[in-house]
C-alpha cells in the first residue's frame, strides 16, 4: 500500500457487520480474516484512503490451540490463495483483521511484531468496537517493533435508489 500511511479506510456498514460476525463466531478464540481491496493511491502527496472490498474469513491456525484465545495465525497457503484471487479482480491483500475477545481493539506488541509492515490491521475488541490501524516500521530505529497508528474508518452513507421510497405503495 505504499510507503506512507493511508488517511483512512473506506468500509461500508455491511462489511463491518460481516466482519463482526466472522470474528465473533469463533469466540473465545481470536478470529481472523484477510482484507482485500484497493490501496490508498494519491499522486498529490496527501494520503488517500484505502478501500475495503472483501473480507476473506480465515481459520486461526496458531500451533498451540490452547493459546488461540490470545494469538492468531493465518495459513500462508490461504494467504496466497486470497492474493491470487484478489489480483484477478484488481485488488490487493491490504492486511488482516482479528479479534481481541477479552481486550480492547488496540494492537498488542505481539500484533505489531507479527505484522508485515506496512500493513492495515482491523481489530474487533471485546466491546464489539472495530478499529483500524496502520502498522509501519519505525523510521528512527529499524530494529524497533513496528509502530501502530490509528486510522479513521470511513463508512459511506448509502442513499436509497431514486423512487425506492415509493416501493410498496
Amino acid at each position: 500500500m505504499g510507503s506512507g500511511w493511508p488517511a483512512g479506510l473506506v468500509v461500508d456498514s455491511h462489511q463491518l457487520t460481516v466482519l463482526r460476525a466472522v470474528l465473533a463466531a469463533v469466540a473465545p478464540q481470536e478470529g481472523c480474516a484477510l482484507l482485500l481491496g484497493e490501496p490508498a493511491c494519491s499522486g498529490l502527496g496527501a494520503p488517500a484512503s484505502a478501500r475495503l472490498q472483501l473480507i476473506w474469513p480465515c481459520l486461526n491456525v496458531w500451533p498451540q490451540s490452547e493459546q488461540r484465545c490470545e494469538r492468531f495465525a493465518i495459513d500462508p497457503r490461504e494467504q496466497l490463495l486470497a492474493q491470487k484471487w484478489g489480483r484477478r479482480r484488481g485488488w490487493q491483500v491490504l492486511g488482516t483483521a482479528h479479534s481481541h475477545p477479552s481486550s480492547a481493539a488496540i494492537p498488542s506488541p505481539t500484533d505489531c511484531a507479527w505484522a508485515f509492515p506496512p500493513a492495515l490491521m482491523l481489530i474487533l475488541g471485546a466491546s464489539a468496537e472495530v478499529r483500524a490501524w496502520w502498522i509501519a516500521e519505525s523510521d528512527a530505529d529499524p530494529s524497533a517493533l513496528p509502530a501502530a497508528r490509528e486510522l479513521a474508518l470511513v463508512t459511506p452513507v448509502v442513499s436509497p435508489s431514486p423512487g425506492a421510497e415509493d416501493l410498496g405503495e
